[in-house]
């Protein structure tokens, strides 16, 4: 049998058809989904792996099976490889998710905030943080970046973790870590100019 029967087994609900589906597939979609952890250097407990694949098996058949009929086997597509696409894309929503939020103005351990150490000397903090619509447009020069970047500031200046730290951590050389803070301080000055903050 075919990938593509097989998979219209398991949407009409033959019996026992989902049950070999678990099967045959279940242990290649925990590989995955420890594989985007272990590729990203994270670690997760089993209770998370579970989740994440409880999450995976539920969007599979959630209305009448709409994304499994969406398998194709286009361009000699296998079920595995297909199924180890939706696997890397739900592991890699979920690290995204698990993502702590920025706060502008909570002060790390040093007593400075993002804010601080993101505006230029020239302008006064208290001056930006008076206003709370000020505030708010701030809010939104940080939204403006991706997720990626949000994580980096997140540890480079929340965290208080050095460039070196963190290249190691990233697994990136020092000047593409270098490059990546001027991207993300130039964006940000961009936007903080664009909403008048900085000259």
């Amino acid at each position: 049998m075919d990938d593509l029967q097989f998979v219209q087994n398991c949407v009409n609900q033959n019996p026992g058809a989902w049950e070999e589906f678990l099967d045959k597939y279940a242990r290649l979609i925990y590989s995955y989904i420890h594989g985007v952890f272990r590729y990203r250097g994270r670690n997760a407990s089993s209770d998370t792996i579970n989740d994440i694949f409880q999450h995976i098996l539920h969007s599979l058949v959630k209305d009448n099976f709409k994304k499994l009929r969406s398998f194709s086997a286009r361009n000699g597509c296998s079920l595995a490889t297909w199924l180890r696409q939706v696997a890397i894309h739900a592991s890699i929503d979920y690290l995204r998710r698990s993502k702590p939020a920025i706060s502008l103005d909570e002060e790390n351990e040093e007593g400075f905030s993002l804010i601080e150490k993101l505006s230029d000397d020239s302008v006064p903090v208290q001056q930006i943080l008076y206003n709370d619509e000020l505030k708010e447009q701030l809010t939104e020069c940080i939204n403006i970046l991706d997720e990626d970047e949000k994580y980096f500031i997140e540890l480079h200046i929340r965290r208080n973790i050095a460039l070196e730290e963190l290249r190691i951590h990233l697994g990136i050389s020092r000047s593409a870590i270098d490059m990546r803070k001027s991207r993300i301080v130039a964006k940000l000055r961009e936007c903080f100019k664009k909403n008048g903050f900085l000259k």
